[in-house]
């Protein structure tokens, strides 16, 4: 059968629905993708004929799924509707949104291509594990998940042809991802993880965390650099060093084998001097942690971390020994913090001297802890359709003054980079009326820390020339995505109508795709 994907252009390739492909291939189907806006998306449908097309996607997003599954419906009325990923998950009633089929909670290889099996076949839809079926006549049939797969090898590596096939600039770009691991053991409380782990799936450790071993991640980037330009790995693992022997292994053979610089993210109670020691030996240029919040109140009793002062400071200490770019994580406006709180987090930031610092506005994901904890303090969001779909651009929590908890996200790297502006962060934060230019100066400095960053890249990969110079790459970065912002706000909703060849050659740069969301 016929199995269409469609989803909006993201800021780098979707690894989830690279998996699913991959299982639906391996089960006989024929997979394609689509990415929106697209002006040729009807003709592209028709042409194809699925039988089946599938949808993932967070809270936030999920209301525009159902306007472009209306508009699929009518140029194929046949077609079953299945969506999975983080909202239906943790959201289930979802299931009862109009043209909505089928909904898969949880991991989903497996589960989609039984689901795909029986839609093809005639089978019954009402008893596949993990699927939420609604059946022609509105009933509902909803089953639990089938347990965790211990190893995710059996998996394979994922379908990266599906998405590269659809829009060439993934396939282009030098700078590609790779997950080495599934789950993670930490509890943070704004996190999916404790939800599925405990809440979905009802789990430990032991069974929801799981590895691929060094030579399975090996053989895959050397697939990648043989099959697709490539000069660079983002490991989107939550925890790269959650295991020693296993680091020890990447680090010996890494360099040899593949000898790709990369980046990727520690978690800072668990990183020793000689984490760092072998992931500059791998070729490690840039490694981020999550400080979330300086206040340690904020940070373990109410997100969670289980993660000291002291912890933070040696890790980013340890990083910065090394030479290695140090990128931190954080978190603004919590339930129950205060602005003095997240000034705290910068002056926390700027003691560590940050290279990167990147922040995000908390918000209270479906079914998480922090989102109980909103709720308890009558501070939650009414419904899901007033969820933002950017994390970084406003704050779902009804927080006394939110405007300065939004205006503080926007001067927040500029103030730890430039600690001399504090006094006039704090007198500037207070006018709600000047977000928008805060916005441009957010996303103005968040270009120039990727230019930064960009920089480390080159030289990593032995590139020289004029486009490297970092004004030139700055300026062509942010004309590039000038014209994206200025397509989509003029053409919204209209978008799919409108031409997307100039669109597609704007894309057409790894270094477009950093920070699509900034």
């Amino acid at each position: 059968m016929r199995v269409l994907f469609l989803s909006p252009f993201l800021a780098q390739e979707p690894l989830g629905v690279m998996y699913l492909s991959g299982a639906l291939k391996a089960a006989g189907h024929e997979t394609r993708m689509i990415f929106l806006p697209d002006a040729e998306m009807a003709s592209k449908i028709r042409d194809f004929d699925p039988g089946v097309v599938c949808y993932s996607f967070t809270t936030g997003a999920h209301t525009a799924i159902l306007g472009i599954n209306q508009q699929v419906k009518a140029i194929v009325p046949h077609i079953k509707s299945l969506c999975g990923g983080a909202h239906v998950t943790v959201v289930p009633e979802y299931i009862h949104e109009e043209g909505i089929d089928a909904i898969c909670r949880g991991e989903g290889e497996a589960a989609v291509a039984d689901f795909v099996n029986a839609v093809e076949n005639g089978g019954d839809l009402t008893n596949i594990p993990n699927i939420t079926y609604k059946d022609e006549d509105g009933k509902v049939w909803a089953n639990e998940p089938r347990p965790l797969v211990p190893d995710i090898e059996v998996f394979g590596h994922c379908d990266r042809d599906l998405v590269y096939d659809a829009a060439d600039f993934y396939r282009t770009s030098e700078r590609k991802v790779i997950k080495t691991d599934r789950g993670c053991p930490m509890n943070c409380s704004f996190c999916f993880h404790h939800a599925w782990k405990k809440k979905v799936y009802g789990v430990k450790n032991n069974e929801y965390v799981r590895r691929r071993s060094v030579d399975h991640v090996i053989k895959e980037a050397v697939a990648m650099k043989a099959a697709y330009p490539l000069t660079f790995i983002h490991f989107l693992d939550d925890i790269f060093n959650i295991n020693n022997k296993w680091l020890e292994e990447f680090a010996e053979r890494w360099p040899v084998e593949v000898g790709l610089p990369f980046d990727a993210i520690l978690m800072a109670n668990m990183v020793t001097e000689k984490h760092i020691q072998l992931l500059k030996q791998a070729g490690c240029i840039y490694a981020r942690i999550a400080f979330e919040a300086a206040n340690d109140y904020m940070r373990n009793a109410v997100m969670k971390k289980n993660t000291t002062r002291a912890q933070l400071i040696r890790a980013a200490t340890f990083i910065r020994k090394y030479d290695i770019r140090l990128g931190s994580l954080n978190m603004l406006g919590g339930p129950g913090s205060t602005i003095e709180d997240d000034f705290e987090t910068i002056q926390l930031n700027i003691e560590c001297r940050v290279d990167h610092p990147l922040a995000s506005l908390l918000q209270p994901y479906p079914m998480t802890d922090v989102n109980d904890f909103t709720a308890e303090m009558g501070l939650a969001t009414d419904t899901w359709e007033e969820f933002p779909v950017l994390f970084n651009r406003t704050s779902s929590i009804s927080l006394p003054n939110r405007h300065l908890f939004e205006n503080l996200h926007k001067w927040f790297p500029v103030v730890v980079r430039f600690p001399w502006t504090m006094p006039i962060a704090r007198r500037a934060i207070r006018f709600k009326w000047l977000g928008g230019p805060y916005l441009i100066m957010y996303m103005l400095w968040s270009e120039w820390l990727v230019t930064e960053q960009n920089r480390l890249y080159y030289a990593a990969q032995g590139k020289k020339g004029f486009k490297t110079i970092p004004v030139v790459d700055f300026t062509q970065r942010v004309i590039t995505k000038g014209f994206i912002r200025v397509f989509t706000s003029i053409f919204g909703k209209n978008a799919t109508k409108v031409g997307m060849k100039s669109l597609k050659m704007s894309l057409n740069s790894e270094r477009v795709m950093n920070h699509m969301d900034d």
